[in-house]
């Protein structure tokens, strides 16, 4: 895998989701927006393109993030506008991603029902809602939502794991 790399994941509100991997240093950009996959999953579902380096911050830490900031073991009503997954550019990230996704099972009591999924399409947000957090962070929905996922990453324990914000 190269220095420069990305990812795609969701499973939540994507302004909760940006904003968790905009805390991350080594996380160069996040695109904000809805991914498709293929087959069952080709219809769009929240969620946003993690660009980083992999010499700051490992992909398995990024899953790791990925898998502790949303609900990645409850396959609850709206699982469709927030599909669980990890969308991969390539076969070889996929292998990986698999691999390293596998090994976090044994940290969880439920069942991860998060999917590693082909990527297909991105659609971008609208440039208003973008950076939600980062402009908003007084707003009821980031003090209530996101924010206390930031806490979380603060509080968890993840090998490696830095934040940009204090």
């Amino acid at each position: 895998m190269s220095e420069l790399s990305k990812i795609a994941v969701g499973g939540g509100c994507h302004w909760c989701t940006e904003a968790v991997f905009q805390s991350l240093q080594g996380v160069t950009q996040v695109k904000q927006g809805f991914i498709s996959s293929y087959g069952t999953n080709s219809d769009f579902s929240e969620a946003v393109i993690v660009h980083f380096t992999s010499k700051e911050i490992s992909l398995s830490t990024i899953i790791d993030v990925h898998l502790k900031t949303h609900k990645s073991t409850s396959q609850h009503s709206m699982r469709e506008k927030y599909r669980s997954a990890i969308y991969t550019f390539s076969k070889e990230q996929a292998i990986e991603v698999n691999s390293i996704f596998k090994g976090f099972q044994v940290e969880y009591k439920d069942q991860l029902i998060t999917k590693v999924l082909a990527f297909k399409e991105f659609k971008p947000s609208r440039e208003e809602i973008t950076n939600y957090y980062k402009k908003n962070p007084q707003k009821p929905f980031c003090k209530i939502y996101i924010t206390p996922k930031l806490e979380l990453l603060k509080q968890a324990v993840i090998p490696n794991l830095k934040m940009k914000l204090k």
